[in-house]
């Protein structure tokens, strides 16, 4: 199944808000659909309609496909540790990512064009791969050419970031940023309830 590139305030009227996916709002209220106005948000939903949702949230938010979540999944479960709390943080080091958080990109699609591109490094090497896993002490910078760097420059104005997660340090005047730590599951802004993804997979 490849990447969804339908309309994005149809799925944050379904599912939430999403910043990954868009800081855009609906005017309406209801859910999309020919019934939306006939379902209340706590009626009518199965464990397993509650479970697809959450694991529908996580996928759109971070631009995923089927099998590349299920692949983040399959990794969580491998390492030691609370489950949840790796695949968000195995999510949040993803280049995209930590580039959409920094606020080179309005949502993390806008940043994965950046990476593909070629417009970032990572310790000085471009990587043009927008699922490279940062690691602790990764620089990330942006590439040395005025043009790109003034276009992150007026993005940075443009989204105007107020605080950065503890887990990134950036230093504006240089456009470079230093991966501190993984990411501590306060900091997230999406609201999700990881456990429920999981349940969502226990059966595969």
């Amino acid at each position: 199944m490849s990447r969804y590139r339908g309309p994005k305030l149809r799925i944050t009227r379904r599912l939430g808000t999403l910043p990954g996916l868009t800081k855009k709002r609906s005017n309406k209220t209801t859910r999309p659909g020919q019934h939306g106005k006939s379902i209340d948000d706590n009626s009518k939903k199965t464990e397993y309609g509650v479970r697809l949702e959450e694991k529908q949230k996580l996928k759109f938010n971070y631009g995923l496909t089927e099998s590349q979540l299920y692949r983040y999944i399959k990794e969580a479960r491998r390492r030691k540790g609370v489950t949840g709390l790796i695949l968000l943080q195995l999510l949040e080091m993803r280049l995209d990512t930590v580039c959409f958080t920094l606020g080179f990109g309005k949502t993390i699609a806008h940043a994965r064009q950046l990476v593909n591109h070629g417009h970032i490094t990572v310790n000085k090497k471009v990587v043009s791969i927008a699922s490279f896993q940062c690691r602790i002490n990764d620089i990330i910078g942006v590439k040395e050419k005025p043009a790109i760097q003034s276009l992150l420059q007026s993005n940075l104005k443009e989204n105007h970031v107020n605080e950065l997660p503890s887990h990134l340090k950036f230093d504006s005047s240089k456009l470079e940023a230093t991966v501190l730590d993984y990411c501590d599951r306060n900091d997230l802004a999406l609201q999700l309830d990881e456990l429920l993804v999981i349940e969502y997979y226990s059966r595969r």
